[in-house]
This record gives C-alpha cells, structure tokens and sequence, in this order.
C-alpha cells in the first residue's frame, strides 16, 4: 500500500507553520536586507587607461563587500572587457567612495572619474506597493478562474499553498538577511506561476476522479490515489526544472545567486505545498462541509 499522504495531513501543516512562523518573526523583527533597487546607490562612471572586465571589476570590489554590485561595460565592448565602466553600489559616503576607488586603482590601474552621484531606488515605495497589488488581483483572477473550471474550494486551497510558498521564500530571505532587489521580485512571480500551474496539474486529476466516484470511497482515499497518479510526473518536472536553477546558482555569476537561491526555495516550495498543502486543505474543507450538512440533516430530522 502506498503512504498515506492525506492521512497524515495535519503533520504536513505542522510541518509548514514549523517553516513560516520563524521567517514570519524575523520579517517582523529584522525586515528585509533591501537592494539598491529600492534604497538608491551610488553611480561611478570611471574611465580606465586600459581595459577591464566585470569579472576583475567585481573581485576589486569584493574587500569592501561590494561584489554584488551592478557594474555595466560601455556599450559597444565586444570581447568582454571595456576602458568605461559603470558601477552602481549602495549609497557610499565621501569616506567610503575615497577608499573604494583607491582600492580600484590599486588593483586595476589608474583610471579618470567621468561622474559620481547618488542615484533614486528604481522601484519606491509606490512602485513596491503597485506589486503587491498586482499580486494580489492576480491571486482573485485565479480564484474566479479555477472556480469556474473547477470550483471555489479548490481556488481557495490552491491560493493558500501559493500564499505559503511566497511567505517560505519572503522568511527565509529575512532569516539569511540576502539582498531583495529588482530580480527577487522576478523570481516571486515566477514562483507564483510555477507553482499554481503543479497545483493545477493534481487538481486536474482529482476533478476527473471525481466522475467515477464511489460513495463507499473516502475523499482522502481518493486524493491520495490522485496525487499518486501524478506523482512521477510532479518529481520529473521539478527535478528538470531545479537542474536549471542550481546550475544557474553555482556557474551564472555574483548577480543572479540571489535570483537562482529564490527559485530554488520557491520551486522547492511549490512541489511540496502542491502535493502536502493545496490537496489536504481541499480534502480538509469537503469533510467538513459533509459533516456540517449531515449534522444539518440530523437537526432537521429532529
């Protein structure tokens, strides 16, 4: 006999509050480690008299924790390496840009200093609060979409375990105080999307179980069967795709570690609440509301 998986629903709930309540406190306590995407930076335009590479760049910025920098090559370097270079940082004071730059100089070689400013945050506080918006429409959107596909209690399980998988991914950044910028908030989204569409999948199965079900079969015996119906196919294709983004993580460069951890945590995440989450809540709510229109035929048998 296979394991019971809905069986043993209220020790995956334990198992996921066991996961949320520490980032949830620590987004509470300590926030978020926020990037220069949402605070503003420092811009330096220098001119070197010879020509470096991002990679040499990054590594002479590394001393002053720096390396997560976002540096672009004039346009028009062809072979990887320019004489201009653009570097955006956090915001650095007198003090720190002096150090910095003596730093470059020393390991790079002399350069001239074209412009130095601070730069605004590319995404405010108007902007971040614009996401959170367009999140949340899309989250009704899909509610109203899978209710007329399916039905209202599988859009609300399905959002649930979309609402644990971005509060996983939001914690754990706190918890490890990882920069949140531009392509985190990318990484959300596409968290979102990968995740509904996995959910999708065993909910699909399910509704089509449903046509040939037995009343002497239980909701979680037929869960269960339909969540191991699909179960190769959610372990394939979240192994393919968390191939791809540990590969990135490892081989892509200091600026997308942050983006692939994101995914990595995200579709994680997603394959377990699809599996452990979205199904037993379904399963959770149907049993209650057979209990409650029992106990109301009972009442007014009575």
């Amino acid at each position: 006999m296979k394991f019971n998986i809905i069986g043993r629903r209220y020790w995956w709930f334990l198992l996921s509050a066991l996961i949320m309540i520490p980032g949830l406190i620590s987004m509470a306590v300590q926030g978020f480690n926020l990037g220069i995407d949402f605070t503003g930076g420092t811009l330096l335009d220098l001119r070197f008299n010879q020509s470096v590479s991002v990679a040499q760049v990054r590594e002479a910025l590394k001393p002053y924790d720096l390396d997560g920098s976002t540096i672009q090559l004039a346009a028009g370097a062809e072979t990887g390496a320019s004489y201009d270079v653009f570097i955006r940082t956090k915001v650095l004071d007198e003090t720190e840009r002096t150090t910095v730059l003596a730093g470059i100089k020393e390991k790079l070689g002399d350069f001239n200093v074209l412009r130095i400013e601070k730069v605004g945050a590319t995404i405010g506080a108007e902007l971040t609060q614009q996401a959170i918006i367009a999140i949340v429409i899309s989250w009704v959107l899909m509610i109203i979409y899978i209710t007329y596909r399916f039905e209202f209690t599988f859009a609300v399980s399905a959002i649930a375990a979309l609402i644990h998988d971005v509060i996983v991914v939001l914690g754990i950044f706190s918890l490890l105080q990882k920069e949140v910028d531009a392509s985190f908030v990318a990484a959300v989204l596409t968290i979102v999307g990968y995740s509904i569409n996995d959910t999708i999948v065993i909910f699909d199965r399910i509704r089509e179980n449903l046509k040939t079900h037995r009343k002497s079969e239980s909701f979680q015996d037929l869960v269960n069967h339909s969540i191991w119906q699909t179960m190769t196919r959610s372990i394939y294709t979240v192994l393919t795709v968390l191939f791809c983004v540990v590969t990135l993580y490892f081989y892509g460069g200091e600026t997308t570690k942050n983006f692939a951890l994101a995914l990595i945590i995200g579709f994680t995440s997603g394959a377990y609440s699809s599996i452990f989450n979205a199904s037993p809540i379904w399963v959770t709510w149907k049993e209650w509301q057979d209990r409650r229109r029992l106990n109301g035929k009972v009442k007014g048998a009575n």
